[in-house]
Formats: structure tokens, sequence, C-alpha cells
């Protein structure tokens, strides 16, 4: 694979970022971060919804 290139070490710095902040949240507001996966949740699951009623619709 060679030599890390700079991009794949920003990459890599950002990811970690992410993770840590993540993991801060979790830590320090556990009630709010279950709200937000909560609320990812309910999104993907009215966009599956969604898609199946059109889908059905497309069909019918």
């Amino acid at each position: 694979m060679g030599r890390p290139t700079p991009l794949m070490e920003t990459k890599k710095m950002i990811t970690g970022g992410l993770v840590v902040f993540v993991l801060f949240v979790i830590i320090t507001q556990p009630v709010k971060a279950a709200d937000i996966v909560k609320i990812g949740f309910q999104g993907i699951s009215d966009a599956a919804h969604g898609i199946g009623a059109f889908m059905t619709e497309l069909v019918t």
C-alpha cells in the first residue's frame, strides 16, 4: 500500500475526532444521545415507509 498520504492522515484524524466526540456526548448526555438515535431511526423508518408507498402506487 505504500506510505500514508496527507489525505489519509487527515481522514484518520477527523474520524478519530468524531469517535471521541460521539463517546463524549453519549457519556455526558445519555438521554439526549438516545433521543437523537431515536429520531434517526424514526427518520429511516419514515423514509422506508414512503418508498414502500411509492412503489405500491407505482405497481398498482
